[in-house]
């Protein structure tokens, strides 16, 4: 049975061979951190300062936030088996000028620059629901699980362990350039006063 599947039939059996180690304490402390930030990050900004960037081809704030969050989601929904909160429900809310399937991997300057999102609370929301699956998914994991590997192709083969540090990493990586980029658009307000 797949890694996909097993989750699943634990999942819907209420099996309890869950796994409470200090790696899985860490990654949900990780992931709750993020989830912390992006919050944070996006509190009390303006349309226009949601799709801000340094430059005409930099990646605006708001992008930055969907894309961590729709990296997440798709990984995590993939891995679980359950459905992405993107594809569900938030791909029509955001209302974005991207096709369902998109994650921003690979987005040219021009797919970039389309971003546009009313209200930084609905970015907020759809990381919500992409932080419930995470920790559905995490809740659910089994010693075995982590160490099966999904990714033959690289020596050493990638196991679902490593594709998580993988996922969080991301996510720490694109937060820490939206508050880089909340940080001068605060400056800028205040040289604007």
């Amino acid at each position: 049975m797949s890694l996909v599947g097993t989750w699943h039939h634990r999942r819907m059996t209420g099996s309890s061979e869950r796994t409470d180690s200090a790696a899985v304490a860490l990654l949900r402390d990780g992931f709750d951190r993020i989830h912390e930030g992006v919050a944070s990050v996006l509190e009390g900004l303006s349309t226009d300062e949601l799709s801000w960037g340094v430059d005409a081809e930099a990646n605006p704030l708001g992008w930055l936030v969907w894309h961590l969050t729709r990296q997440q989601d798709g990984q995590v929904a993939h891995l679980s088996g359950l459905e992405s909160p993107w594809k569900a429900q938030w791909h029509g809310r955001l209302g974005l000028a991207y096709k369902r399937g998109a994650s921003g991997y690979g987005q040219s300057a021009e797919e970039v620059g389309r971003f546009a999102v009313e209200d930084g609370q609905l970015l907020v929301g759809y990381h919500d629901a992409t932080h419930d699956l995470t920790m559905r998914w995490l809740d659910a994991m089994t010693d075995e699980d982590w160490r099966q590997v999904i990714d033959p192709s690289w020596d050493p083969p990638v196991t679902v362990a490593v594709r998580a540090l993988s996922i969080l990493e991301d996510s720490e990586k694109h937060l820490g350039q939206a508050e880089y980029l909340r940080g001068l658009l605060l400056r800028r307000r205040g040289a604007a006063s």
